[in-house]
């Protein structure tokens, strides 16, 4: 019914309107040429409002639609067909949410729909079929976890060449509901699966979280860092780039991608000027949170820029007029007690955020905030990183505790041990 260039984040495509036999309209957006159609790397996606317009941490959807059209994109040939009707597996809008009530009340997805009064999967893809047939598309090469979507296209006549998984990595929101699919629908997982290049892996790293129990005053706290052999997260000229490998720093990002915030001190924005987003997994990037005594963020740090919402966390030592020129960015501000001789008040920043709605929080430093919330007793898990990498001279990962004794140093239980390429991670419950 229409056909129009449509740029995008993940490059410009051309977006073509159906009109179906059902009345529905659905939406393809074509990358390429798409020549004998036959091959054509395709991702049907189910709308559904709360995860692709909003965000929602409840399911996968948004981050599947975002790193489907970057795989389409970087491989110049294919399209996403947007699939309305849908949403909720089927049932609507309003009956989604009255499944999440039900999951919140203990029943899975499945049971969940079945309470409501509804098959597990409501979905048909007869009309998604006649669309991919007027576009001239013979076979595809189908980015899904879905066994029901792959033999629905195939009875509705879609030569389905090859299945590609488009596992994300979990959050701890949407842990459960994955699993869900994964044990009684038979969905694929969230890592392991043989993928092209071009296709992001996912990676789960719930292993590393723990069992994440929120307790009722703050967030669940994952303190995580990676350090030497010989406990440096610095040289001493600062350096800290990097002293993990690659399949480690995936896992960090996976970490975030798990977690509601990311937080650090105002110290390792100055110093190492992160963006503390995720990249190297498909997940969706936390909130960004900034504790800053004084208000000294740099005005081009990268953790101001729009990849992901920022939070920072200052006290009345701070000056209202900066307050409020980080306020007119759309960065967040909120203003908790000081701690002496100096920073933030601790416990007074985690009951915001918690009152906020942070269930889960992952503190990866620097070596001063560390400190602070291992002194403090304000951890619940610990995940260090070692590299075998020795450097002599540097920054502690861990400063003084006031331990005078072996016997009252702070102990990990449940603890599990991890290869990460080169690196060994350990984790464990802080007792």
């Amino acid at each position: 019914m229409a056909r129009v260039a449509l740029p995008t984040t993940a490059g410009e495509f051309e977006a073509r309107a159906l009109q179906c036999a059902s009345g529905s309209v659905h939406l393809a957006l074509v990358k390429g040429h798409l020549g004998d159609g036959r091959s054509v790397l395709t991702r049907l996606h189910s709308e559904c409002l709360t995860g692709d317009a909003l965000g929602s941490l409840r399911c996968d959807c948004g981050v599947q639609l975002r790193t489907a059209l970057r795989a389409i994109g970087s491989e110049g040939r294919g399209l996403l067909l947007y699939a309305t009707g849908h949403e909720g597996r089927g049932i609507g809008l309003l009956n989604k949410l009255r499944a999440y009530v039900l999951q919140d009340d203990g029943l899975d997805t499945l049971e969940a729909n079945r309470h409501l009064g509804f098959p597990p999967e409501v979905r048909e893809y007869g009309d998604a079929a006649a669309c991919l047939g007027a576009l001239g598309v013979r076979s595809v090469r189908l980015l899904t976890n879905n066994p029901h979507k792959v033999r629905s296209l195939r009875r509705a006549g879609i030569d389905v060449a090859e299945v590609i998984p488009l596992a994300t990595s979990p959050h701890a929101r949407n842990l459960a509901y994955l699993r869900a699919k994964e044990r009684r629908m038979g969905h694929a997982g969230a890592a392991g699966e043989s993928v092209p290049e071009e296709v992001p892996r996912g990676l789960d790293v719930t292993a590393l979280l723990g069992p994440m129990a929120t307790p009722a005053s703050r967030p669940y706290v994952v303190l995580k860092y990676a350090q030497t052999l010989d406990g440096r997260i610095a040289t001493r000229t600062g350096d800290s780039k990097w002293i993990s490998g690659e399949p480690e720093r995936r896992a960090s990002h996976a970490l975030r991608a798990a977690c509601d915030a990311v937080l650090v001190g105002i110290g390792t924005v100055i110093a190492d000027d992160p963006q503390l987003t995720v990249r190297l997994v498909p997940g969706a990037s936390p909130l960004r949170i900034v504790l800053d005594t004084t208000l000294r963020m740099p005005p081009r740090a990268q953790v101001l820029g729009e990849a992901a919402s920022t939070l920072v966390v200052t006290t009345e030592r701070s000056s209202p007029e900066r307050r409020a020129e980080l306020r007119e960015r759309g960065v967040a501000v909120r203003v908790v007690d000081a701690e002496r001789p100096w920073g933030v008040n601790l416990p007074a920043a985690l009951a915001l955020l918690r009152a906020a709605g942070l269930r889960s929080l992952l503190v990866e430093g620097g070596a001063a905030v560390i400190t602070s919330f291992l002194r403090q007793r304000l951890v619940d898990r610990v995940v260090v990183s070692i590299a075998p990498t020795i450097v002599g001279a540097g920054t502690e990962a861990v400063g003084d505790l006031r331990v005078a004794r072996v016997s009252d140093g702070l102990r990990l239980k449940r603890r599990s041990l991890h290869p990460l390429g080169e690196d060994v991670v350990l984790a464990g419950d802080v007792v």
